[in-house]
């Protein structure tokens, strides 16, 4: 039998957090908890599938960090599509939703002056080519920071 892995930092908050919504009874944050451990276990077990691109590689904090990332962006898209169909009551529930993931999204996030840091170095070493910088800027901060936001500043940098 393999072994267990060990639980990573924003995994160990989950189960925390998990177990404190519990006791508070607050079913809003149990349910968002619950579905955020769930896609990383399904992202764990879709691991073992000879099928799969991944196939027997380990998951790391980036994978949790990635699943969290695209729950938030499931809400993200999902509350204009609401409200345009007159269900706000779902609409909002989704943005309470996306605010606890959001929560989680924080902690991985890069600040503003790290993040002008690393586009001013690639700007410098690439030219102001919007189209040749922001790939490489994507690709640098992939996972530590938004990509409207990223993007927001190498347009702001590139000009």
């Amino acid at each position: 039998m393999a072994a267990a892995r060990q639980d990573f930092a924003n995994e160990t908050q989950l189960k925390q957090d998990m177990k404190e919504a519990m006791r508070s009874r607050d079913q809003l944050r149990l349910d968002t908890i619950r579905m955020a451990l769930g896609a990383i276990h399904n992202l764990e077990v879709a691991r073992t599938d000879a099928k799969n691109a991944d196939y027997n590689k380990p998951l790391t904090e980036q994978d949790c960090v990635t699943v969290l990332e695209q729950e938030a962006k499931k809400r993200k898209q999902a509350i204009p599509l609401y409200k345009q169909g007159g269900r706000d009551e779902l609409a909002d529930r989704e943005q309470r939703e996306l605010d606890i993931l959001q929560s989680y999204l924080q902690a991985s996030q890069m600040s503003d002056e790290d993040l002008q840091a690393i586009i001013q170095r690639l700007v410098a070493e690439n030219g102001k080519e919007f189209r040749r910088v922001m790939p490489l800027a994507a690709k640098e901060t992939k996972g530590r920071a938004d990509g409207a936001r990223v993007q927001r500043f190498v347009k702001e940098a590139v000009q």
